[in-house]
């Protein structure tokens, strides 16, 4: 097993984690446009730029839109691209978000997680990316500042894996992450040059081998480039996790689709994205010391959703909560909950299933939320039967 290399711990918020892990991957062209909590990312690569650190062609564009387009122009010509936004800037660019994906264009993106409007909020939830969750890129989900670096750097070798050649979005939680200092643990910018490596598309805009990209297709041939996309998602999963590998052996630091605490013997387990695992983690060590016997599940990688893996932990358990930070409004159960009783389906298990709405607008999920969850998953476990199928948690009457 290769020896992990030496890191320096260095105070930085998770946008600026962001933003340092864009400068080391050698990044070709960043297009953006400000938008909080996101601003800070944009901010500081461009002081990257204006200070020389890095030779990336910056464009400051007039909106989200043009950002996005700008970067699939800019990947099409074999450029490594990076650009991020958050909330309304996100949705203005949904549009461009099925062309970045349906042309096969390795952008990284970082999502600064921030609830859509209205009425307005600047805070942090999860449905801005929960809107676009079927645009056709990869999703990955942070924890904290750490995993917000460590998985951009991460994403390029992942999007521009020719099997794969699909973008990536790497989220982090508004301002809870964003805008909060911690330690980082950062590579050496050789070290990082090693692992990413450089860009080399198999196709690309080159008036010496002239190609079309982006041409009118009719109903003879559409299904069969979106048949393409689905099988490009699907060779993702061994990808990430070979990239992983490699990113342990360096880092010391392990990932995979998703990561499971105290699951073995629990009878609930809470499933969660981002920076609420951390709450659900302390919570479930001070149940455990009542002899309850809980567990949490944190998914990194939402797209493609790990069916298989999270199935086998699943099974282990007598009851799942599911907690969303977004609405899906008339749908049965909250976005990340419709997938887990989709995998529930396919895999056969009858693990008992509820789901849990909190966190809203920024609204804080306190460890008493989050225990509530887990009492109540408890009660179901014991044979009660699942009376509130969708509930809302830390919200006023």
């Amino acid at each position: 097993m290769a020896k992990t290399v030496s890191q320096k711990i260095v105070g930085m918020n998770g946008d600026e984690a962001v933003a340092f892990a864009a400068k080391q991957a050698n990044v070709d062209v960043v297009a953006a446009y400000p938008i909080t909590p996101q601003t800070i990312i944009v901010e500081r690569f461009s002081d990257y730029v204006a200070n020389g650190e890095v030779s990336t062609r910056y464009v400051c564009i007039e909106s989200e839109h043009s950002a996005l387009s700008a970067c699939v122009g800019a990947s099409l010509a074999g450029s490594r691209v990076f650009t991020a936004t958050s909330s309304q800037g996100l949705a203005l660019m949904h549009e461009v978000l099925y062309l970045a994906s349906g042309l096969r264009t390795p952008i990284v993106m970082a999502v600064v997680n921030r609830a859509l409007s209205a009425p307005i909020n600047i805070h942090n939830d999860h449905s801005d990316m929960m809107g676009s969750r079927d645009c056709g890129w990869i999703q990955i989900y942070a924890e904290n500042a750490q995993e917000a670096y460590d998985w951009t750097l991460q994403a390029f070798r992942i999007a521009e894996e020719h099997r794969v050649s699909l973008p990536v979005t790497v989220n982090l939680d508004g301002f809870t992450i964003s805008h909060a200092m911690e330690g980082v643990a950062i590579l050496e910018d050789d070290e990082v040059s090693k692992l990413v490596g450089e860009r080399s598309p198999r196709y690309k805009l080159d008036p010496a081998n002239p190609m079309t990209f982006g041409a009118l297709t009719l109903p003879d041939y559409y299904s069969e480039f979106k048949r393409q996309q689905v099988d490009a998602m699907s060779s993702a999963p061994p990808v990430i996790a070979a990239v992983a590998d490699e990113f342990r052996r360096t880092s010391g630091r392990r990932y995979s689709a998703l990561s499971a605490f105290n699951v073995e013997d629990a009878d609930v387990a809470v499933v969660c994205l981002g920076s609420i695992a951390g709450t659900a983690r302390t919570v479930a060590t001070k149940l455990r010391s009542q002899g309850k016997r809980v567990g949490v599940i944190k998914i990194w990688q939402y797209r493609p959703f790990p069916t298989v893996e999270l199935a086998k932990l699943l099974s282990k358990v007598n009851c799942v909560g599911v907690i969303d930070r977004a609405v899906s409004f008339g749908a049965p159960y909250g976005a990340v909950c419709s997938d887990i009783a989709s995998a529930k389906v396919m895999t056969g298990i009858e693990t008992k299933l509820f789901n849990v709405v909190c966190g809203l607008g920024g609204r804080d999920v306190k460890p008493t939320d989050i225990e509530s969850v887990f009492e109540k998953g408890l009660r179901y476990a014991r044979g009660e039967p699942v009376d509130e199928h969708v509930s809302f948690v830390g919200v006023r009457d």
